[in-house]
């Protein structure tokens, strides 16, 4: 029987529910023992003795391991179409699936595993489930690799949920790969493909070309965008680096509040690891390219973009590169982590062979460092009071190329 009368009846997976393990004794109702990790987010539950979950963020009350792991994750990914509870959901570090299999063996060690699965109780059927971007472990957040994020459809399913990045195009002739990328339509692409170059550009969509609106917001700050900006424009070398900070679940906002340059090359596969601890948890790398000719005026163009998941019913294909439009947030002064970091990079780059020559000419009547203090002028902030610390770092610049 389903729950409450004899075990002589053979009681199959999906028939066992949290009342079942509760009343068995492998679960205890407690506050705060069931957790979901998805994409960087952590949801944290209370778990009943009637075998309902509390979400602790809102109070809201869930029946079922799966209802609650699908609300959590559409909040994240409104692509997503189930919660895969049982597989999703820990309590206390481990997943909900080990004490199933746990009850069946010490209950049932004898039950053929090909049985009809009896009346859950109201838990939902689940699909099976996909590699997500989940912690291994209770209370150990994921940490991203540091992904130089291009409009790629180079990495993993994993890579690609949920992660916002920003680009800009390189100039023709100046990039040190002797061979340039030329995008391609993501149509062109059919399924994930091993032999396929990891590095190749995809064209971007827009949401409208789909029929979909973009299912989240973004906002970004200036001093973000005067870091990014400053740090791209030092070398012709390609950069990496991450973006920190907020996400609102209730108001679907992302709020980009800090970035990370990354102080390494990126073929230098030794220096990766010291880089990451370094930065600690920021969110994601970003990659871009200032000096395109093709741009009106000297501002650097920023391409925001998000790589939507594929559908659930087709796991292998790539993700689509999506346009998505940010709000900029104008800070009131620069903060001393930001004029740091330019100081820092400034050093990294002193002497390279891929810096920047500052005094040649980026055009016919303006220097690379006119283009670099133009492009940076939309970006610095109200207060005025720092023109003279950025006056000293350009003058860093110059004595360093």
């Amino acid at each position: 029987k389903a729950a409450g009368g004899s075990r002589g009846a053979v009681l199959t997976r999906r028939g066992i529910t949290l009342r079942v393990l509760l009343r068995d004794g492998l679960l205890e109702p407690a506050r705060g023992v069931l957790s979901i990790y998805y994409l960087g987010k952590k949801f944290v539950g209370d778990l009943g003795a009637d075998g309902t979950i509390t979400w602790q963020e809102t109070g809201q009350v869930f029946n079922s391991p799966s209802a609650w792991a699908t609300h959590c994750k559409r909040l994240v990914n409104p692509a997503k179409k189930s919660g895969c509870g049982w597989a999703s959901v820990r309590y206390k570090g481990q997943k909900l699936d080990q004490y199933k299999a746990a009850w069946l063996r010490k209950h049932q060690p004898n039950a053929p595993p090909a049985e009809e699965s009896l009346a859950s109780e109201g838990e939902e059927e689940e699909m099976p489930e996909e590699e997500e971007e989940e912690a291994t472990r209770e209370g150990r957040a994921p940490v991203p690799e540091p992904v130089a994020a291009k409009k790629t459809e180079e990495r993993s399913k994993k890579q690609h949920d949920g992660a916002l990045c920003f680009a800009d195009h390189g100039p023709p002739g100046k990039r040190l790969e002797s061979k340039p990328r030329v995008p391609v339509r993501y149509c062109t692409l059919g399924t994930r493909d091993s032999a396929r170059n990891p590095q190749t550009l995809v064209e971007v969509m827009s949401f409208a070309a789909i029929n979909k609106f973009q299912p989240f917001n973004v906002a970004i700050s200036s001093n973000v965008l005067l870091l990014l900006d400053f740090h791209s424009h030092l070398t012709r070398s390609e950069v990496v680096g991450y973006l920190g900070g907020r996400w609102d679940t209730n108001t679907q906002l992302l709020t980009v509040l800090r970035a990370f340059p990354c102080r390494t090359r990126l073929g230098d596969a030794e220096a990766a690891g010291a880089v990451e601890e370094e930065v600690k948890q920021p969110q994601r790398g970003v990659w871009r390219r200032p000096y395109y000719h093709g741009n009106p005026g000297v501002e650097s163009k920023i391409a925001p973009f998000w790589v939507m998941p594929p559908p659930e019913q087709r796991p292998n294909d790539y993700g689509i590169p999506m346009d998505v439009e940010v709000a900029y947030i104008q800070d009131g002064f620069l903060t001393n982590d930001v004029l740091q970091e330019m100081t820092l990079l400034v050093e990294f780059y002193k002497g390279a062979p891929d810096l920047v020559k500052f005094q040649e000419l980026w055009s016919q009547d303006q220097t690379y460092l006119d283009k670099l203090k133009g492009s940076l002028a939309s970006r610095t902030p109200k207060d005025q009071s720092f023109t003279h610390i950025l006056e000293q770092i350009y003058s860093l610049l110059k004595l360093s190329s």
